[in-house]
């Protein structure tokens, strides 16, 4: 990564942060720990978090802003390049808001139509996982898996059948099958969610 990388976060917005990490428990060194999580419409959606700033990974980018250090993950270095974090002004949507530059690929976010083939070995290595043991695992509850895109070593995936429009479709990605990819195909980089949520017409959970 060069030297040019910059993100700045807002003189409200840190002390809002630090106010709210002073409230986690025990004596351990929290920092603030972002990641990219998804995508909503055309943009990134964010994973903002407390760490143990000992358990930051040594590729991760570390970025201090007074008493709160920031750890940004290695994969979405780059996505943030250029972002800021500050508070809401927006009276209706009060908290903190990200301003980023850096979009998602267009051809992730389109069509499933219009996206290039799918090719290489980290592209095969993903449908073999999904087909032989992720989509067997929520078949189960009417859902599906599958890879639309890949960028570098981000993958796009998106969940349909019962997994659409499912309350607990970010906790099932999340948790499941985040964790069987990673644990198959240990080089990928982010797993980004690209499934329209808003869309399921019978989501396995509903939400209210």
């Amino acid at each position: 990564m060069n030297e040019e990388f910059k993100f700045n976060i807002g003189d409200e917005a840190v002390k809002t942060i630090i106010d709210l990490r002073d409230q986690e428990p025990g004596e351990k060194e929290y920092a603030l720990f972002l990641q990219i999580d998804g995508v909503h419409g055309n943009q990134f959606t964010y994973d903002l978090s407390f760490l143990d700033i000992n358990q930051a990974r040594s590729d991760d980018k570390r970025v201090d802003f007074g008493e709160l250090p920031v750890i940004i993950a290695s994969k979405d270095v780059e996505k943030f390049d250029g972002a800021s974090l500050d508070m809401s002004e927006d009276p209706d949507a009060p908290g903190l808001t990200m301003d980023n530059p850096n979009t998602p690929s267009p051809a992730m976010i389109g069509n499933p139509a219009d996206l290039p083939e799918l090719k290489g070995e980290l592209a095969e290595k993903v449908q073999a996982v999904l087909e032989t043991q992720i989509n067997p695992a929520i078949a189960s509850h009417g859902g599906a898996a599958t890879l639309i895109g890949v960028e570098g070593n981000d993958i796009y995936l998106r969940l349909g059948g019962g997994c659409q429009g499912c309350g607990m479709a970010q906790v099932t990605l999340t948790q499941g099958i985040e964790a069987s990819l990673r644990e198959a195909v240990p080089e990928i980089g982010n797993i980004i969610d690209a499934t329209d949520h808003a869309a399921g017409d019978n989501p396995y959970f509903a939400s209210h």
